[in-house]
This record gives structure tokens, sequence and C-alpha cells, in this order.
């Protein structure tokens, strides 16, 4: 079996990786990198061209998605109409539900579905997907075995999230043996010590709860309606305090994607749906009316929102702006920023800032990480003891000698035997 790191060896986001064994081809990703607004000028990691001789018979190709995020998923609506894509079956969901809003071209997703530690075998390949911790919901970890070698494909993890026990599990039931590892290092070369430690989503939960407690009026939280955890942290904090969570048909529409009836959704007490004006737009251009129709029953204005601001915690995107400013409901107003930090310092919320200094409305930072903490990653590296440990999905590959003593780096396009 070999293996390649089309993307990913130094950078992260735009993950791809492809292992081939007896002429038969695994595709593991197919990412949009994170500085990339759409794909009209990013390199394809791997040639997708079906009039090559390594792509003449598509049946030798098959596509694993780890998790539903972009920058593991962007870039895979340039596959060939009928490849076989695995992955979960409520991450399918999820990118169906999201197509529409997002923008993205339309992904074909037919394929077998990831079911936690049951394995599939497709041709040559054994593949065993391993439910795991993450920001994403219905996210893998992978263990890939042809040829009497076995890959371990970590895809994002982390231990300090609402699904902490899949991580404790995998330390404590390890699949062994495994002669390469590859692991993301998203925390890798941060300024912090070796031992730092990401806040929990209940310490988050926490947090949430004081800022609602001293906010006078509406309490707005900037965070993704993908980001399924931190969802349920904002309805938990809102009913604690006594205010309903108000979300957008977006965030209904993942909600409902995910197939969980334990998660809040549209028909929830305590849940309320607000359509802004350009969402009301968009509904009216793609004829979304079925979809508005499944979630309409605890729809609200804005005006209703203004006459009692206090009693409201919304799930805020930067499309609120003029329909919150518009109709008064910013008085006693308090805005939490809840998502990656580099979004905020690379000016992609600067008209956000705008907004909010415009209406003096005091701002917050309450987040955590949907990755691993380098204490986890070192935990989870010692558990599993491979033979090797391969850095991916990190701009620091040279740091993980912290983590392991026996790391072997590849770069981007490299093919090596396992």
């Amino acid at each position: 079996m070999k293996a390649c790191i089309h993307r990913g060896a130094t950078q992260i986001g735009g993950s791809c990786v492809e292992l081939e064994h007896e002429g038969q081809r695994l595709l593991i990703d197919l990412g949009l990198p994170l500085d990339a607004d759409d794909d009209s000028e990013i390199r394809m990691p791997v040639s997708l061209d079906v009039t090559e001789g390594r792509l003449a018979d598509r049946s030798k190709l098959t596509v694993v998605l780890s998790h539903p995020h972009m920058d593991h998923y962007g870039l895979m609506h340039h596959l060939p109409i009928g490849t076989q894509v695995c992955t979960g079956q409520a991450a399918r969901s999820i990118v169906r539900a999201a197509t529409p809003f997002t923008g993205q071209a339309e992904v074909s997703l037919e394929g077998p579905n990831l079911v936690d530690r049951e394995t599939l075998e497709i041709g040559a390949f054994k593949i065993t997907p391993f439910l795991v911790d993450h920001s994403a919901y219905d996210a893998y970890s992978l263990l890939i075995e042809a040829g009497g070698r076995r890959v371990f494909y970590s895809g994002d993890f982390r231990g300090h999230g609402r699904k902490a026990a899949l991580f404790e599990k995998m330390l404590q039931q390890p699949p062994k043996p495994i002669h390469a590892l590859l692991m993301e290092g998203t925390s890798i070369g941060r300024p912090d010590s070796k031992d730092f430690l990401y806040p929990t989503e209940h310490e988050l939960e926490k947090q949430m709860t004081a800022a609602f407690q001293d906010t006078a009026g509406l309490a707005m939280v900037h965070t993704s309606a993908q980001n399924i955890d931190r969802v349920v942290t904002l309805y938990r904090a809102a009913r604690k305090t006594g205010r309903v969570l108000v979300i957008d048909l977006y965030t209904a529409a993942i909600l409902e994607a995910t197939g969980n009836d334990n998660l809040p959704q549209s028909s929830w007490d305590g849940v309320a749906l607000y359509i802004p004006q350009s969402q009301r737009i968009q509904i009216k251009k793609g004829g979304w009316f079925d979809l508005l129709g499944r979630h309409k029953s605890r729809r609200i204005y804005a005006e209703t929102i203004a006459k009692n601001p206090e009693k409201y915690a919304l799930l805020f995107r930067p499309l609120h702006m003029r329909d919150m400013s518009e109709a008064g409901c910013l008085a006693g107003a308090s805005y939490t920023y809840s998502q990656w930090q580099g979004y905020w310092d690379s000016g992609s919320y600067d008209k956000v800032k705008d907004w909010l200094m415009l209406h003096n409305i005091p701002t917050h930072n309450i987040h955590t990480s949907g990755h691993a903490d380098p204490t986890s990653l070192k935990r989870f590296v010692g558990a599993l003891a491979p033979d090797r440990l391969v850095p991916i999905h990190s701009f620091h590959p040279e740091k993980f000698t912290w983590l392991y003593p026996e790391v072997e780096s590849h770069a981007d396009g490299e093919w090596w035997y396992v």
C-alpha cells in the first residue's frame, strides 16, 4: 500500500490524502483551503481527469469524506459523476442541507454509509470508521487496511467537546497495530506551553450563561450553525437564563439534517425561528417554501424581539445586522464572538466590527477549538503507539517530535510506502 498527502502536509485545511494498492485508489477528503473564498483559482491537489489512465476505470476510485467541513469536502464537486463516496449518513444530509445556503456547487454523495466501528470492504481496502469528538457533527477517524498494512487517519478530532467520551474510548480501546498514523496537529505551534488545555464545552456553557445574565437586552452570539455542540451550548445557556434561542432557516435546516431528535430543533420550546430579509429573498428566489413550511411553527418577527429583547438569545450571522438595527432591537444588546480567531483577525468580519462600534455594543470572546490541544494529541498518539507518526493538517510538522519520537514527515505530492 502506498500513500500520498496531496495537500495538508504543511498547512491546515484543504486536506486530501490518497492511498493506492493493487491499482485501486482511495481518496480521503478533498477539501477547500481555509484561506480560499471559492475554488476558482485553487490548485486541485489531485488530478481527477477521467481521460488519464489512472482514472480511466472509475470503479477503481473511492472517496471517503471524514466529516462535513468545507476544508475537507469543498472541492468534491469536481469528482467525476458516479464516483463512490463513503461518509456518515448525517454528514451527507448536512452537506446537502448547507449547499443551497452556501452557494457551493452540488456534491455527488452516493455510496456506503460510515458507521462507528463497522468495517467496510471496498475492493482491496478495509475501512473501519471511528466516530470522534469534533466541532463537525458525524465526524470520523479512519482505519484503512490493505496488503497486510494498516494506516490510521485521525481526521479532525478533540477530547474536550460534548462527545469527549468517544476520545476516552479510543484511548482505552485503540486499534492496534498501526503502521502509520496520519494525525492532525492544528494546535501544534501555539505560543503557549505544550501543556496548554482548551476549555471544555461545558465550561463554555457556564461562561455563556454568565454573559447572558449580564446582558440587559438581546444577547447575540456569532458562531457557526454547523458547530452542533455550540448550538447545544447556546440553547442550554438560554434556557438557564429564561431566554429563547433564535435561529434562522439555515440553522434550522442543519439541525434537522442531523436526524437527531435529541438536539434542539425549530419546533422545540425555547427555540424560535427568525428569517432575516436577505434570507427571505433567498427563499423566494429558490422556491424553498417546503423547507420554510417544515420550520415555521415557532416563527417570530423582528418587531417581537424589539418589544422584549431581554427574552432572546440570537445565533448571530452578519445578515442579521440590518434587520436588528432597523427594528430597534439593540438597546442593551451584547455580542459574543464564538468562532476561530483567525477569521476575526484576517478582516473577514470588519463590517461586523464597524457595526458593533456604531451601535456601541460590548463584545466578548467565548470559544473553544474544534481540534485537540497538544496534551490530548500526546495522549492520543501514545495510546495508538504507531510505528510512524506522519504529520498532517498542521503548519508546524517539525514540532511533532514534542508528541512522539517516531515522526516521519512527507511533503505534499510525495508517494511513500506504508
